[in-house]
């Protein structure tokens, strides 16, 4: 028996030493071919559009009824009578293959966009009234493979949400301070809409800061496109934030080579440029390609966990190839932890409660400077 066990054991063993090969040699490979679109983008007939006039075609809206956004775990609440508004582009919740954008009536789709949306947006509703588009995002697989039909789904994909705020615009008093954020494919829809809709114009003054997180950001090139310095601290408004989470012990290279082929906000290739990290325990970037100072998990007062804030969860501190290091990583923060340890999807509630304090403190800079106080 002894004998079998110890066999039983090795064949495991073995198995599972294989299986780390075979992801580490073809991993990419095996799920573009399993989650990659299975017909031409002109073949797969969009979905109808998005009318932003009406509520239902928001997840949050001020106008509608059991709005995810407005979660708060215990300890918080949302503000009765928001002094800002937030516009929030949602990540990718769409995985399907027989077409290349979402349609807006799934219904995994929807209930997926609220979870993002109760997790990612919800730190913003202490101070502002948080609008976030349902829009016909991209398919998962669009990033697994360059192509010209995935830059035509996005490219849909980013009409929508191009819309959705102009709409959002319009629905806000002249001088209301704003604050733009998404994350993951929201982040890069928001990137192209600052740069085109905001950069240049009078609503850049009442942009209190854009939270671009989960994206690469190239520098300098990002921030001189958009028109918006880096965050250097939280006594800050007007400027860019960004960060990628990964374990400090995680297997990054295989990331950091992935982004060489993404596109800059200019259009050019992303390459080997610098990419911006912002610690969000204190609000501040790292010098491009250098290592930024860790701030430790005494520092980090709430990491969102199963709609209850844990503190002192997690450290971070910026490294020099422009990701952000957890230490120590947390083992229970969920199931969808990435390959190599990347925390993506978790990017915004592990800083749940810096989040919510970042974007209060730079609305307060907002104002001072605003109302010609010490400009931030």
């Amino acid at each position: 028996m002894a004998r079998r066990f110890l066999v039983l054991v090795a064949i495991l063993a073995t198995l599972v030493l294989v299986l780390a090969i075979v992801w580490r040699l073809a991993g990419q490979k095996l799920v573009t071919a399993a989650l990659a679109p299975t017909v031409p983008f002109a073949e797969s007939t969009p979905p109808p559009a998005p009318r932003y006039s009406t509520p239902a075609a928001w997840i949050a809206h001020p106008k509608l009824p059991g709005n995810p956004a407005l979660f708060a775990p215990q300890g918080y609440r949302p503000a009765p009578a928001p002094a800002a508004a937030v516009f929030f582009v949602p990540p990718t919740a769409f995985f399907g293959r027989s077409q290349w954008n979402a349609p807006l009536d799934d219904p995994q789709v929807n209930a997926r966009l609220d979870r993002y949306v109760e997790a990612q947006a919800s730190p913003f509703n202490g101070l502002a009234e948080i609008w976030a588009p349902r829009y016909r995002q991209a398919t998962f697989g669009s990033f697994l493979k360059p192509s010209a039909d995935a830059e035509k789904a996005l490219a849909l994909a980013y009409a929508d949400v191009a819309a959705a705020f102009d709409a959002f615009v319009a629905a806000q008093p002249a001088d209301r301070p704003i604050l733009l954020a998404g994350h993951s494919q929201g982040a890069r829809h928001l990137l192209r809409l600052v740069a085109e809709r905001v950069k240049g114009t009078p609503l850049a003054a009442r942009v209190v800061a854009v939270y671009a997180i989960g994206w690469p950001v190239a520098l300098p090139a990002d921030p001189a496109a958009l028109g918006l310095p880096p965050c250097a601290g939280r006594e800050q408004a007007g400027c860019l934030l960004s960060w990628q989470s990964f374990a400090a012990d995680g297997d990054q290279q295989a990331f950091i080579q992935s982004i060489a082929r993404i596109r800059r906000v200019d259009g050019k290739p992303f390459g080997t440029a610098p990419m911006l990290c912002i610690n969000p325990l204190s609000g501040a970037a790292a010098p491009p390609g250098r290592a930024g100072p860790a701030i430790p998990a005494e520092a980090n007062a709430g990491t969102l966990r199963e709609r209850e804030l844990v503190p002192r969860l997690t450290g971070a501190r910026c490294a020099a190839n422009g990701l952000l290091l957890l230490d120590p990583a947390p083992s229970d923060i969920g199931p969808y932890v990435l390959p190599g340890g990347n925390f993506h999807v978790y990017d915004i509630s592990l800083f749940w409660a810096a989040v919510r304090a970042d974007a209060e403190a730079r609305l307060m800079a907002h104002a001072a400077r605003t109302l010609g106080g010490p400009a931030g």
